[in-house]
């Protein structure tokens, strides 16, 4: 079994997905060749489909909080939506989703509550530079060259 290296792949890859899946190409067989997830592959056939080249672009970014989140899992728990046709419906990545099912199954609602912090804490790095021990180390050096 081969490790592939991880590949972004740009508009142009995208249409030439399409192109093959519209000659006949499986999705297995695209995943296989060029590395792109089966899942994401399928939300952007179905977006191909739904909106020609435009479903393939970038989208701006949803802002997801734990209302939108409730309402995929109820809406998926409730009308057995499919992840993909969850993801088309809202705009959320299949990948996303199922982890907010399994999150929502193993924890309940209160594990979707809450938000994780995406910033460094204040404690982490390096420590900030005192401006006056840097004009005092400049003016030590100076004296020696003379």
């Amino acid at each position: 079994m081969s490790k592939r290296k991880y590949k972004r792949h740009e508009y142009a890859d995208l249409l030439k997905y399409m192109r093959l899946l519209m000659e006949g190409k499986s999705f297995g067989y695209i995943h296989d060749e060029y590395g792109i997830n089966g899942e994401q592959l399928k939300v952007l056939w179905a977006k191909y489909l739904r909106n020609g080249v435009a479903g393939l672009k970038k989208h701006v970014k949803i802002k997801i909080d734990f209302e939108l989140k409730r309402k995929i899992v109820l809406d998926i728990e409730e009308n057995h939506l499919t992840l993909h046709a969850a993801s088309l419906k809202y705009g959320a990545s299949p990948q996303m989703i199922s982890v907010w099912l399994r999150m929502y199954r193993e924890q309940g609602w209160t594990a979707l509550e809450h938000i994780k912090k995406r910033s460094r804490p204040p404690s982490m790095g390096r420590p900030k530079k005192n401006s006056k021990l840097k004009g005092s180390r400049k003016r030590t050096r100076n004296s020696r060259r003379r």
